[in-house]
């Protein structure tokens, strides 16, 4: 299918990843349980197009010139780890009665989700590595399999997305008669996120 190997195993390995616990999935919930289904949609769409954007840049080869200049993949990799940290301390540190760190509006959470996306410069040494794994080089088209292979990826994300989004929100809808809960649920997302920066600042 459009010179891609094994379309199967491409989408069972994509769902597998998403699957994974990450700073992708913890803004999906935390947009979700701040501003309900319009929030976490609007976070989805963000987490979307920041993969596509490091997708692209992937497949243009961007992955093989923060590869020959080390200095500027460390750059990028210690702002995403500083965002993310800041984040989490903002979790940690806010009281009861202060305004959220994500705020409720869809426009700012998909701005929130794109960014931690974007921000994660391993995402695009990833795409680079995982998407030659599935491309068949007899059946190559070019731009249209990467295309497939972008599109496909995009779809699964915003079912993922959207399960995740709904699942959360009927939970979430249960806790609120127990606000300390979601105080509990706020500040274990702030140590996730302090812990998701350290981890890319340290890994290499």
């Amino acid at each position: 299918m459009f010179g891609i190997a094994d379309y199967g195993a491409f989408v069972a390995a994509i769902v597998l990843f998403l699957l994974i616990p990450g700073p992708g999935n913890l803004a999906l919930i935390t947009s979700t349980s701040k501003g309900g289904v319009r929030g976490g949609l609007a976070a989805t769409f963000g987490v979307i197009a920041g993969d596509q954007v490091l997708m692209w840049l992937a497949v243009a080869g961007v992955a093989a010139l923060l590869a020959a200049y080390p200095a500027a993949f460390s750059a990028v990799q210690w702002l995403g780890a500083a965002y993310l940290a800041w984040l989490g301390w903002k979790m940690l540190s806010a009281k009861p009665g202060d305004a959220p760190v994500l705020n409720i509006r869809p426009r700012q959470y998909f701005q929130q989700a794109a960014l931690i996306t974007l921000l994660n410069p391993k995402a695009i040494v990833f795409y680079m590595a995982f998407f030659p794994l599935f491309v068949d080089p007899a059946r190559h088209q070019g731009m249209a399999t990467f295309g497939a292979m972008a599109a496909t990826v995009a779809a699964l994300t915003f079912l993922y997305g959207l399960t995740a989004v709904l699942l959360t929100h009927f939970l979430a809808a249960r806790m609120r008669a127990n606000p300390a809960i979601g105080r509990v649920l706020e500040k274990l997302a702030g140590v996730f996120l302090i812990g998701f920066g350290i981890k890319l600042a340290i890994s290499r």
